[in-house]
């Protein structure tokens, strides 16, 4: 599919902003199942770009001027097809580094123990699904029920979350397995679904010394598609948030965020 994607945020705070310093993750990957054809990204300043350790594309900028609001809008179009496994670059970050657990991804004792079976089994992708499966089960999709800042363990108590809090509770789940996996933020095309158009999902590696990842959608119980759209892959959310950042004043903020996605 070719999909045209606008990505708007918008800052709001209650007093002036004295100095921030944001970084980016806006821009989506050139991989093997999408191809960028343009994309532009319009910030307040001017951004720094680099690729980080995982091979995504970063910008960063600079406010030092006060300001109560702040507009960053990313938009292009891209051309993506029906793939759900990737195999790494030769000089990409070991899957082995992606065993660590983080104060997101860490495990409750519950959840161990609902997975247990899973342990020191030969797992194929099938079954890397049906775990993803049961999570979609058990934690219920519900906005506004958690935060940036909930823990797959929180999540899992809660029994409710959104895509960032079952992608988390996935990473968790096959971190505990032994089996490395990368958090992937993105975007979902639907047609009827526009509260979806910002996702989140997982890279599974079951062969970590061919660095061979099979991309699974927990939110959706399915293997990614071409209706998903990959910005960057890292460790959790708080690694590869699209936009994240430190500021100095300001007050209460208010975030508006507003995903377009639409086919050509």
């Amino acid at each position: 599919m070719r999909l045209k994607i606008t990505h708007r945020t918008e800052y709001l705070y209650e007093r002036f902003v004295h100095h921030s310093i944001q970084e980016l993750r806006l821009t989506p990957q050139d991989t093997s199942n999408q191809l960028l054809d343009h994309w532009k990204i319009n910030a307040p300043s001017k951004m720094t770009e680099s690729i980080d350790a995982f091979g995504n594309v970063c910008h960063v900028f600079v406010l030092d001027n006060n300001y109560s609001g702040m507009l960053i809008e990313a938009r292009g179009e891209v051309f993506t097809k029906d793939q759900y496994v990737f195999s790494d670059s030769k000089d990409a970050v070991s899957p082995f580094c992606l065993l660590q657990q983080t104060p997101l991804t860490e495990p409750s004792a519950e959840m161990i123990h609902n997975f247990s079976s899973y342990k020191n089994k030969n797992l194929t992708p099938e079954d890397m699904l049906q775990i993803a499966i049961h999570i979609q089960n058990m934690i219920s999709y519900e906005q506004g029920a958690t935060n940036t800042k909930t823990t797959a363990a929180d999540a899992w108590k809660l029994k409710k979350g959104v895509c960032q809090d079952q992608a988390h509770v996935m990473l968790g789940l096959c971190r505990y397995l032994k089996i490395p996996a990368r958090y992937v933020s993105g975007f979902f095309y639907a047609e009827n679904m526009p509260n979806l158009a910002s996702h989140a999902w997982v890279d599974v590696c079951l062969d970590a010394e061919k660095a061979i990842w099979h991309s699974i959608d927990i939110t959706n119980g399915c293997f990614s598609n071409e209706h998903h759209i990959r910005l960057a892959i890292g460790r959790d959310y708080a690694h590869v948030a699209p936009v994240k950042g430190i500021r100095s004043g300001g007050g209460a903020e208010e975030l508006i965020t507003k995903i377009t996605i639409e086919k050509c």
